[in-house]
């Protein structure tokens, strides 16, 4: 064996030797836990480790659109920050989003905030929402199914309501205490007409 193939050897052995004590190595080091004071950042992305998305915590700039198994929809508006929570299969169903700011009128606009979780490959069933900007001032709870279907808070006049509504989403019932303090119930009909109001004077 003449003096070059040799040394090729001796490298070629050298080499593969730093290889795999390095594969070992590395190996053999468990996970590797990290403490910060501070934390800065536009947005962070939780992923199973197949890479599946579970949880996106963002700045109101980098929130994703609506996503579906991987995939996500045209860019749609969402003024708030906040974290938006994803299925099994990387489907978007529900998150927690907030927001305020005023326009260049001095005017309130997207200012409230919102926990919600949806139904698999649906709209939200569970939403604990407040918001009060020029637009709605309303707070409260809202269960659906398809449609809603109940609503406990304050409505945008500011009476306190506990709404009732069909399977297409009809108020049916509505309970409320007005701002003055004066109490009714009432009952509607599939098109939204008072077929019934019950109040303290009634017998």
């Amino acid at each position: 064996m003449s003096v070059v193939s040799q040394r090729i050897l001796v490298i070629y052995s050298a080499v593969l030797s730093t290889i795999l004590a390095v594969i070992i190595l590395t190996s053999a080091v468990p996970s590797i836990s990290q403490s910060f004071d501070v934390l800065r950042v536009h947005r962070i992305d939780v992923v199973e480790p197949d890479g599946t998305l579970r949880m996106v915590i963002s700045n109101r700039n980098r929130l994703p659109g609506v996503i579906v198994k991987g995939k996500e929809a045209p860019p749609v508006d969402r003024p708030q920050a906040g974290m938006i929570f994803y299925n099994d299969e990387g489907s978007e169903n529900g998150g927690l989003i907030f927001g305020g700011r005023m326009n260049e009128k001095g005017e309130v606009i997207d200012s409230g905030g919102s926990l919600s979780f949806d139904k698999y490959g649906e709209n939200q069933i569970v939403q604990l929402a407040g918001v009060d900007d020029k637009n709605d001032k309303f707070a409260g709870l809202a269960v659906g199914d398809q449609h809603r279907r109940i609503w406990v808070g304050r409505t945008d006049d500011g009476n306190a309501s506990i709404s009732l509504m069909d399977a297409k989403g009809k108020k049916r019932i509505v309970m409320q205490v007005t701002a003055q303090g004066v109490p009714t119930l009432t009952f509607l009909d599939e098109n939204g007409h008072s077929v019934r109001e019950l109040s303290a004077e009634s017998r």
